[in-house]
This record gives structure tokens, sequence and C-alpha cells, in this order.
């Protein structure tokens, strides 16, 4: 892909796709008060899938099995688990720098999988993420709920996998894939939120309308208008080139934690989210560097 200028009309569309998604921690965490993860999930897909149902096309025969594993994986699996982590938190800094992490996790995963080789410049920023995220551990905000880091790093391990497989994918426009993940992950999440979640469908019934509002911010502007915007970029520019951009999402959770959800970070969290975020940030700039070398 030719490098274009990354100009302001990018750098636009790149802050408001992370608004949105910031946005969606904080909208999703008021949620999770009433309705449980996965319920919420499906509620979010089944949303997702109304919107995009005129849209989806048959996927070519033999793109089923990859296509069937990126959808869970990226999908029903990974925003389970991810929203069990954040309503296990009880604060959005955390889980929104933690999730970062799913990014030197490809890298490895690419790595061990595909046979993708890194430099060692690379490998040192994958080492800083993750030891960000054992000084993040000791924060007393993620030390009340130390499970929540746990599945937080297992929701990123999954998109980390499903990204990898993502790669293999062919015939399907970016479109086609949210619509596919959205129907293919209503029935697992629904399944495991009957199997996990008692009392969960009796909770939607009487879940407030503000919500329903969420599921819906997180159907419309997070999914829809956000993957849209992100795929349209990536369209236009390396993804290496816009990611950079992107790791503004987590620093505007973090803000929207303190103003509206009573974050109260440690210093332990500050430098450990400052590693994580700067390794992702090494990684990024190392991959940039490569793609522009290649041309």
């Amino acid at each position: 892909m030719p490098e274009r200028h990354f100009g302001r009309r990018d750098i636009a569309l790149a802050l408001l796709i992370c608004i949105v998604w910031a946005g969606n921690f904080l909208t999703s965490a008021h949620a999770l008060r009433e309705i449980p993860p996965f319920l919420f999930s499906a509620l979010r897909m089944g949303m997702l899938a109304v919107l995009l149902c005129a849209f989806v096309r048959p996927p070519p025969r033999a793109q089923w099995p990859r296509l069937i594993a990126v959808a869970l994986l990226n999908g029903a699996l990974h925003f389970g688990t991810s929203l069990w982590a954040l309503r296990m938190a009880g604060d959005l800094s955390s889980p929104a720098i933690v999730m970062q992490s799913y990014i030197p996790m490809s890298v490895l995963l690419a790595w061990w999988l595909l046979g993708e080789r890194f430099a060692w410049r690379t490998g040192s920023a994958i080492a800083l993420s993750f030891a960000g995220v054992l000084v993040l551990g000791f924060d007393p905000l993620v030390l009340d709920h130390p499970a929540s880091l746990a599945m937080m790093l297992l929701a990123a391990l999954l998109i980390a996998l499903g990204t990898v497989f993502m790669r293999g994918l062919s015939g399907i426009d970016a479109l086609n894939l949210q619509g596919w993940t959205a129907l293919i992950g209503i029935v697992p999440l629904l399944a495991i939120s009957a199997l996990i979640e008692p009392g969960g469908f009796a909770a939607l019934h009487d879940a407030h309308w503000s919500n329903w509002g969420a599921a819906l911010y997180s159907a419309v502007f997070a999914s829809l208008i956000g993957h849209s915007l992100f795929y349209r970029l990536v369209q236009r520019h390396p993804v290496a080139t816009v990611m950079p951009y992107l790791l503004l999402t987590p620093v505007f959770a973090v803000a929207l934690g303190m103003m509206f959800w009573g974050d109260r970070p440690g210093p332990q969290l500050w430098i450990g989210g400052a590693m994580v975020l700067g390794g992702v940030l090494i990684i990024a700039l190392r991959a940039r560097a490569k793609a522009l070398s290649t041309h």
C-alpha cells in the first residue's frame, strides 16, 4: 500500500474513533450494573445484526471455518470476557489500558503460528508492554479486583488470536465481516449467558431504558461507525500508521473514568500504563518503518 499523507481529515477521523471507543467503556460500565456481560454482548450483537443483515453476503465456501473462528474470537468471546472484566474491575482505567496488550500478543502469536519474525527492538517493546501490565497490577485500583486483570488479559488474548486468523480471510469486506460477526455470535452469547448468568433475562426485562441505550450506542457507534471509520483509514494508510493515533483511546477512557466514574489512578497505574502504551507505540512505529522500507 503506498504511503499517503495522514492529513487533518484523517487525524479528525482517528480522534472521532478514539472518542467513540472510549465512550463505549463508560456506557457499557453503566449498563453492566444491571445487565450481565454476556447478555449485554448478545443484545449489542442482535442490534448490529438487525442493522447489517441487508448487507450480509455469503462468503466463499472455503472461508467459512476461518470466518466462524474469527467471528467467535473477535466477537462473542472477546466482547463477553472483556465486559466481564470491566464489570469486575469497577474502574475504566485499568481495563482500557490492559486491553492494548492484544497488540504485542498479536505479534507473538504471528511469530508462533505464522512464522513471522521481528527484530530485537520489537521484542524489547513487547517485553516493555508486558512489564507494564505487571507494574499496573500493583495499583490499588487493580489489587482490589485482581481477577479482572486476568480476565482482561484473556480477552486481549482472544482478540489477538482472532486478529492473526483474520489475516487469512479473503473475499469478505469490512461490512460483511461485522455482519457475520454479529450473526454468528448471537446464539453462543445467549447460550453462555443462560448457563452462567442466572436471572440475566429477568434483569434485562427490568433494565432501565438508559442501559438499552448503552447497548444501542455499542452497536451503532462503537461497532458500526467506529469500526467502519477504522477500516476506511486502513484502506488509505498502513495499519501501523493508524495505530499510534488510536492509542489515544485508553487515554480518553482514563479521562472519562476520572471525570464520570470516580477513578483515582495511583502511580503504579500511570507508570504501568505508560509502559504498556509506550511498548505498543514502539511496535507500531517499527511496523510503519518496515512497511515504508518495502516501498
